[in-house]
């Protein structure tokens, strides 16, 4: 008889093993069945921790936000620049991480009260520079959504670095939108090139912070 003993099956471990087949299956590929494979159990033993595939989605949506924490170095001494600058250049890199990394992100529920601390440092952060506590909040979410929206479109594109969908080849539109020379022109300023694009991007939006809410230092 086998004395050997297996990890206990607990939620994190679940959504671990979830999202390293995410980077296999894709989002829309990755099924309760194929995760209970992995783990080597049957697939009802996993609906004792998560009612439904959402439900799952919202635990590897936390799992990847604990990881993005771990991954930046915040300080109490940050600007309200600074801040946001980390935590959007963290969350992009988190997303970046796992094929449709923004796609399960985006609309998950945190499944604990992991994210309130660093939510109360940049709310703290931003009201003692300033900012009203509602200005605060539009500040840090506007931000947020921009990444958000940004990190899917890309992915969409290039779904893991170093892949590219079919149909994005950049010279294949220029040729097909030869007759309209402007669209055709900006390609690479939509399809390629996304680490700078990313940084103008965030730039604009920290300056439209600082223009509408200009008593903050």
């Amino acid at each position: 008889m086998s004395t050997e003993r297996r990890t206990p099956l607990d939620r994190k471990r679940v959504a671990a093993t979830a999202l390293d087949l995410l980077n296999e299956a894709g989002l829309d590929g990755l099924t309760l069945r194929a995760i209970a494979k992995e783990l080597d159990v049957k697939a009802p033993a996993l609906y004792w921790h998560f009612k439904d595939k959402q439900a799952l989605l919202d635990e590897m949506a936390t799992e990847m936000y604990r990881r993005m924490v771990d991954g930046i170095s915040l300080d109490p001494a940050d600007t309200w620049r600074e801040r946001l600058l980390k935590t959007n250049r963290g969350l992009r890199a988190a997303l970046l991480g796992y094929r449709d990394g923004a796609r399960v992100f985006s609309g998950s529920r945190f499944t604990g009260i992991d994210h309130a601390e660093q939510m109360e440092g940049t709310l703290r952060l931003f009201t003692a520079a300033g900012f009203t506590l509602p200005q605060a909040v539009r500040a840090s979410t506007t931000a947020y959504l921009y990444t958000l929206g940004f990190v899917t479109e890309e992915q969409g594109v290039k779904p893991l670095p170093g892949e590219r969908r079919e149909g994005y080849d950049i010279a294949e539109r220029a040729r097909a939108l030869a007759d309209f020379p402007l669209a055709a022109a900006v390609g690479p300023e939509i399809f390629d090139d996304y680490d700078r694009h990313f940084e103008e991007g965030l730039a604009l939006v920290l300056a439209g912070v600082e223009s509408r809410y200009t008593g903050p230092a």
